[in-house]
């Protein structure tokens, strides 16, 4: 869907929408007659992913200007709240606040982000895919407080927990069919009640360790709102807010308040929702978007606390009814001032983890990005610090376990290393997720399936300077249910240190945890033979950088299509 010039989405609804839509009971033109309208806040975020300072690099910026940062963000939220009827604003967030974090959050298993988040004012958020980074029982802990059970309170003060309610309508206990956690809040405001339906996309357990979801069962997005939405309007909630971790892409001219061609999982959910459902906030992608899908406004405001979506909704007093719903996408500049009480939460976490943050582990010549060159059409292929760190994990492993490859996800990689000294603290946000090496036995020919469920998974690992292979634009993608049988890698093209692979040879392959657990749909690797655990990741990156330095960026040149080389 592409909206031209549009700068604040708006649904007004009609006449047409009433006799379209059955939830919608009244009209701006007859509500005029009657009590006046009330007219409701949602200040809404999305995948902040523990950013309490302003993220680097390119991750810092959005529109061309320098953003994010809680101490700012908790600054524009108040500022937003003070503009508008302060008790009729509700603070909500679509999930993915935690996990993936920097140091200063993860180190504390992320208990700083969600006493900023709540000293912010946030009220509801959804759990996003990671939020069970390390399992349901974690996740209950941050919600309700509590010191770690493993690390205790590493801060020497208590964990009281979220002041914010978690909602997590499709993540259910298997064995006991209920939600892990609240399906739905109702807040009401001036009379009106609105409802809150919090989730995260279905597929969670595909990009999630096995340990992170044990026990828990996800429900179809679509399907699980429907359900709920129906509970609310028996309680009489006709105003429904859906807070989705789940989310789409716009054409890459869309500004944060465009529309254009928009595509994704997002679009399928929402053409599935009911009627009843008036505003979903989305996450997920990382994008910013403003849309108007199946009648609902859809937003989305980027990452790393860089906008707030400002969603503005006037409400029938008699009917409960939304009668106009508009937003917008508003940047987390740096110009205002800091928020005391996140510099004081900062400077006092920032304390506790003393000088292992600051210490130098290495040198870089230049940037090294995690941008990917485009394979073809619209599949991305290698990054410079996706190589980089490939090439780190096999340097790790070629020794003492004879691998002769590595492999990274690209979701593993989580921010750019800028030029010059490398600290620890940049270490440890460019891959967070302190997943172990494992180093495993593949034959050829399921090194051959390996890349071909790149095609499917849509994520093309990023390969170790020993890996060539090319790849056909034109080949088919392997059909469902046979994930080996595509046809996009070129048979005999793949070579490790200029060797041929034999599909009936046997190689030590390294990956990390993540992948060797079958994540990201690389089931492949789970028939791997012989595995053996490692060294954390970041150790071996920490490593790699101390021993080689000053290091440059890898050459983009481990998989070629047969356009480039003229086959």
């Amino acid at each position: 869907m592409s909206i031209p010039g549009m700068r604040r989405a708006a649904i007004g609804l009609t006449a047409l929408a009433v006799a379209a839509f059955g939830a919608v009971a009244t009209t701006p033109e007859a509500a005029d007659a009657g009590p006046k309208p009330v007219d409701v806040t949602l200040l809404a975020l999305n995948d902040f992913h523990g950013n309490l300072e302003p993220p680097g690099g390119s991750s810092g910026t959005i529109e061309g200007q320098p953003a994010g940062g809680v101490e700012y963000l908790a600054t524009h939220l108040a500022e937003l709240r003070k503009a508008s009827k302060k008790k009729n604003t509700i603070t909500v967030a679509a999930g993915d606040l935690i996990g993936a974090s920097p140091l200063l959050s993860a180190a504390f298993h992320d208990e700083p982000t969600i006493e900023a988040l709540s000293q912010a004012g946030l009220d509801y958020a959804s759990v996003g895919n990671h939020e069970f980074d390390e399992g349901s029982d974690e996740l209950l802990r941050i919600q309700h407080g509590g010191c770690h059970p493993v690390d205790g309170c590493a801060d020497g003060t208590p964990y009281r927990g979220a002041d914010f309610q978690y909602l997590a309508a499709n993540s259910f206990v298997t064995e006991t069919g209920e939600p892990l956690l609240p399906p739905y809040a109702i807040h009401r405001v001036q009379g009106v009640k609105i409802g809150f339906i919090g989730m995260t996309l279905e597929g969670t357990p595909d990009i999630v360790s096995p340990d992170g979801v044990a026990g828990l069962t996800f429900a179809d997005e679509a399907q699980t709102a429907n359900r709920y939405a129906r509970e609310l309007r028996r309680k009489g909630v006709e105003t429904i807010v859906v807070l989705l971790h789940e989310g789409g892409n716009q054409a890459g001219a869309g500004g944060i308040n465009d529309c254009v061609d928009f595509t994704g999982p997002v679009v399928d959910i929402v053409d599935r929702m009911d009627p009843s459902i008036d505003v979903v906030v989305s996450g997920h992608t990382h994008q910013a978007y403003n849309c108007e899908v199946n009648n609902k406004l859809v937003t989305s405001a980027s990452s790393y606390g860089r906008l707030i979506t400002d969603i503005d909704l006037k409400i029938d007093r008699r009917t409960g009814d939304v009668l106009r719903a508009s937003a917008e996408n508003l940047v987390v500049t740096r110009d205002v001032a800091e928020d005391p009480a996140q510099t004081a939460l900062i400077d006092h976490y920032q304390a506790v983890l003393g000088p292992v943050a600051g210490r130098e582990v290495g040198e870089t010549t230049e940037a090294i990005t995690r941008t990917q060159e485009t394979l073809f059409d619209t599949v991305r292929g290698e990054s410079p610090l996706g190589n980089l760190i490939a090439d780190a994990q096999l340097w790790a492993t070629e020794g003492d376990q004879d691998a002769v490859a590595a492999f990274m996800n690209p979701g593993g990689v989580r921010a750019d290393l800028d030029a010059g000294p490398v600290t620890y603290e940049e270490a440890f946000t460019v891959q967070p997720f302190t997943n172990n090496l494992v180093t495993l036995d593949l034959t050829g020919e399921q090194l051959y399936c390996l890349l071909e469920q790149q095609f499917v998974t849509e994520r093309v690992l990023y390969p170790s300077a020993t890996v060539r292979y090319v790849v056909d634009p034109a080949g088919g993608t392997a059909p469902a249910g046979d994930p080996c049988a595509g046809t996009r890698v070129v048979r005999g093209s793949l070579t490790f240190a200029d060797v041929p692979v034999e599909t009936d040879g046997t190689y030590r392959v390294t990956v990390n945890s993540f992948l060797a657990g079958g994540g990201d749909g690389f089931s492949v690797l789970t028939d791997g033979a012989n595995p053996a655990t490692g060294q954390i990741d970041l150790d071996a990156l920490v490593a790699y950088l101390t021993e080689t330095s000053p290091i440059s960026a890898p050459a983009l040149d481990r998989i070629r299509t047969t356009g480039e080389l003229g086959r």
